[in-house]
């Protein structure tokens, strides 16, 4: 059975292990000892990275109290031109990271690429979805001391709220700094309660230097990976959660060149973040076996082949189950050891785009990890908003021998494909 997959049986097995693995042979998180956030790379990123952090700890924060409005009573769910759905907290993660940024370093020294604009907002008839983001905008900005950040003076106005989300204009490029930002990655996983991302990368002359991943449905135990989220919320309204107990959640961040990435668990009720001393160092898992590696893809078939992959997995002798998992969770996945192999080859005419990656791939890289396209050459940023020249696909491991092996793999069978 595919982990954390849409169509997971409401039947929830106790003892239920992870595909290929032994419960036993998963190191668990929560009991570790955390540590501080020691990057040993550019100092002069170090107040970026606790801003970027607490900005996401705080949307995770936004996107848990609007998603569990969303389950009660499924409103406040709209489409974009594309029919992919899109719901108020993507506009409100977006207008509140922009203006978290804008606030701590300046708007004239802040630009972003984002996924949203304000077109939805700003048309007739759309008062109350502004009105719904611009409640949750500062609702949530008033917990802003909680996550290290400064409250606003005052409450934000439609106007202010309309130009923080607008201010993610950028196109990005080659040369100098800007940050991506994907509000809500996964949207479908957050409507249906299940996984979903806030991703946030900084990028400085056309290289990611620095990602942030908040994972609110991704829990900081492993032995709970085998469970959907819905069993979860089941548990947590039977035991209080507490920072000693299996954390629902949790975000993990890196520094280019640092050689470390981090993962600590959200911000529970009424508690503060505390930097920097309640993150824990990740790695990569050490299996190089294709035998015994476990990969992820997209949950989604609308812009990825499915069938493609599975017989990609067939031929380099990957046995177990996929992780199918929505969003750049399964970058988190592979960061963390949980999964080996990420792969994904989007269909004819779709484009990737960098806020899909940025992120992800900064953290799998300082976690010990290779992040590449088929022919294995690094991913590049510094085209605008798109990957462009991307060979045929995305491929993510746990290292690099079982890098080599995948990338022989889809030389020896894309011409049989039909992408």
């Amino acid at each position: 059975m595919p982990l954390y997959t849409a169509n997971l049986a409401a039947k929830l097995p106790h003892g239920f292990g992870l595909s290929g693995r032994s419960s036993s042979s998963l190191p668990n998180y929560a009991d570790q000892k955390r540590v501080g956030p020691l990057v040993s790379g550019s100092e002069s990123l170090s107040q970026e990275l606790k801003v970027a952090v607490g900005a996401v700890q705080m949307a995770c924060f936004l996107c848990q109290r609007v998603q569990s409005n969303l389950l009660k009573k499924n409103a406040q769910i709209q489409a974009k031109d594309d029919n992919s759905p899109v719901t108020v907290a993507d506009w409100s993660v977006q207008a509140i990271i922009s203006w978290i940024l804008s606030k701590s370093f300046g708007s004239k020294n802040v630009s972003i690429v984002a996924e949203e604009d304000v077109q939805t907002l700003s048309k007739p008839g759309a008062d109350r979805l502004l009105k719904a983001v611009v409640e949750t905008v500062n609702e949530c900005l008033c917990e802003a001391h909680r996550f290290g950040l400064e409250n606003p003076e005052r409450t934000l106005c439609s106007s202010e709220v309309l130009e923080a989300i607008s201010r993610c204009n950028s196109s990005g490029g080659s040369t100098g700094k800007f940050w991506t930002l994907d509000p809500v990655d996964g949207t479908l996983g957050f409507i249906r309660g299940d996984q979903y991302a806030i991703a946030l990368a900084l990028i400085e002359d056309g290289e990611v230097v620095l990602g942030v991943l908040g994972c609110p449905n991704y829990p900081m135990r492993k032995e709970w990976l085998c469970y959907h989220p819905r069993y979860h919320r089941i548990i947590t309204k039977l035991s209080a959660a507490t920072s000693d107990s299996w954390d629902k959640g949790c975000v993990i961040y890196a520094q280019k060149g640092s050689g470390e990435a981090w993962m600590q668990p959200l911000v529970h009720e009424t508690k503060k973040l505390v930097w920097p001393n309640s993150a824990i160092p990740i790695q990569v898992s050490t299996i190089d076996d294709p035998a015994l590696a476990t990969f992820c893809e997209p949950v989604e078939k609308a812009n990825s082949s499915h069938s493609f992959t599975a017989g990609l997995a067939h031929s380099v002798g990957l046995r177990n189950q996929p992780l199918r998992v929505y969003s750049m969770v399964k970058y988190a996945a592979i960061a963390r050891g949980d999964a080996e192999i990420f792969m994904k080859f989007a269909r004819a005419g779709y484009k990737e785009k960098i806020w899909d990656h940025a992120a992800g791939v900064v953290i799998i890289q300082e976690a010990g990890g290779v992040v590449t396209d088929a022919r294995g050459r690094p991913l590049n940023f510094s085209k605008g908003m798109y990957l462009e020249g991307l060979d045929r696909g995305v491929i993510a491991c746990a290292g690099a021998n079982l890098h080599d092996k995948i990338i022989r793999a889809v030389d020896a069978s894309w011409n049989s494909s039909c992408l």
